[in-house]
């Protein structure tokens, strides 16, 4: 019995050999070129409303 405990113990507390983990790299890939090719399509669909939103709300504080 000691013998199996030591081995766990061993085995538990003995250095690790280092895992190269890269991550998801093409799922970021995706997100990032996705949510940038939505940005340019909201901006040319909507871009003149949404200026003229920004613009009333900065107009809306500074005359407050």
């Amino acid at each position: 019995m000691s013998l199996l405990l030591t081995r766990l113990f061993v085995a538990l507390l003995a250095p690790r050999p280092a895992r190269k983990e890269r991550g998801d790299v093409p799922g970021w890939v995706l997100i990032t070129v996705m949510t940038a090719g939505l940005v340019v399509v909201i901006w040319g669909l909507a871009g003149k409303q949404l200026a003229q939103m920004l613009q009333d709300a900065l107009d809306s504080v500074s005359n407050k």
